[in-house]
């Protein structure tokens, strides 16, 4: 077996183990910095709106232009009076990104852009984009966004629990705040490739939320039947038995992604990729970190107030006490998750069978 699917097992197993929970204020701590940090970007430097949503022209080229991209960028930035986006294609022609340009203005500009770049003008193709087109678009992503957060909560709260649904929504806005941070900090254009990414990475942080609230959900059924546990640590275990699995998927999700946002965007200068790789790849990553040190200690955060679960914490901690002043091994510790007894193998998702040999 490799080294990370025996770590797998022995975190299932509750041989090893990271406390999650009783850490989790420095994670609030780290997700309000990042957030805060994400929300200044947006209010001070704001984002920088596609042309789909702003209105304007694009022009494009089918062969190389004899002056260089930085050229042409001020050659179309002084031709318009509006700050021009040059990429250079694969093919060596160009596309000029130009706002807030009607048909009259592109007309002059197209003919400004044949003289200085050496190209005729019926090899220069010129498309106008509306502003009312762009906001149709974005008012369809606000639509699609308030539905799909309804539908989460909903059946989170109908499959699992009202806390969890809860959680998970705070987590899904955390990612999607991180996510519009980093592309106001960055500067990369916010195009509809941008929303669609946004909508995306929302299903795959779901995704890994939901892997551990099933865990979870195993896990504290008949929880008040025992006195080995608390619904905290039975959510810690629930966090471990699941972290390589989340940890796989995450990177297999990233690995091409990576290669769309750092070869093609970067290397191979395939600008419009960056578009969606960007929000995917922020958004992935900080779906993985929310499902882990966000959702589920939320959870637990909210569950620990529930009059059931303070009486239960009160029994584990007593016993514990009790044994502890008798000097007798402290079985029912935190620390001795994979010693399961008839009614904490229920407590904590795992059959009797898996119990330590040689334990009492």
């Amino acid at each position: 077996m490799s080294r990370l699917g025996n770590l797998g097992a022995r975190l299932y197993r509750g041989e090893v183990g990271y406390d999650f929970i009783r850490n989790r204020k420095i994670w609030y701590g780290v997700s309000i910095l990042i957030t805060i940090t994400a929300i200044i970007g947006v209010a001070v430097g704001g984002l920088k709106m596609g042309i789909e949503f702003q209105g304007g022209a694009v022009f494009t080229t089918d062969t190389k232009a004899q002056i260089s991209t930085a050229q042409a960028t001020d050659v179309a930035t002084e031709a318009s009076g509006h700050q021009a986006i040059v990429q250079e294609l694969g093919n060596g022609g160009l596309r000029i990104q130009i706002t807030e340009v009607d048909t009259a203005k592109a007309n002059e500009i197209k003919e400004t852009l044949s003289d200085e770049l050496g190209i005729p003008a019926n090899d220069i193709n010129a498309d106008l984009v509306g502003p009312s087109w762009g906001e149709q678009i974005a008012n369809k992503a606000w639509t699609g966004l308030g539905v799909f957060m309804i539908l989460v909560v909903i059946y989170l709260a109908i499959a699992f629990e009202w806390r969890m649904a809860v959680a998970a929504l705070i987590a899904l806005i955390h990612d999607i705040t991180i996510t519009v941070g980093v592309y106001a900090l960055v500067g990369f254009e916010v195009t509809p490739g941008t929303v669609i990414g946004l909508l995306t990475i929302l299903g795959y942080s779901l995704y890994d939320t939901v892997v551990v609230f099933d865990s979870l959900k195993e896990g504290q059924k008949d929880i008040t039947k025992q006195t080995r546990f608390t619904y905290s640590e039975i959510a810690n275990r629930s966090i471990n038995s699941t972290l390589v699995r989340s940890i796989n998927t995450t990177v297999v999700a990233l690995l091409p992604v990576a290669g769309l946002l750092f070869i093609g965007g970067g290397v191979l200068g395939a600008g419009m990729l960056n578009d969606i790789s960007l929000s995917l790849f922020v958004g992935l990553a900080a779906g993985a970190y929310s499902s882990i040190f966000i959702a589920t200690p939320l959870v637990a955060d909210l569950k620990e107030r529930d009059p059931q679960m303070k009486a239960l914490k009160k029994r584990v901690l007593a016993k514990r006490a009790a044994a502890a002043a008798k000097g007798e091994s402290p079985d029912d510790g935190p620390e001795d998750l994979r010693d399961d007894a008839e009614t904490a193998g229920t407590a904590i998702g795992r059959p009797r069978s898996h119990r330590t040999p040689g334990k009492r």
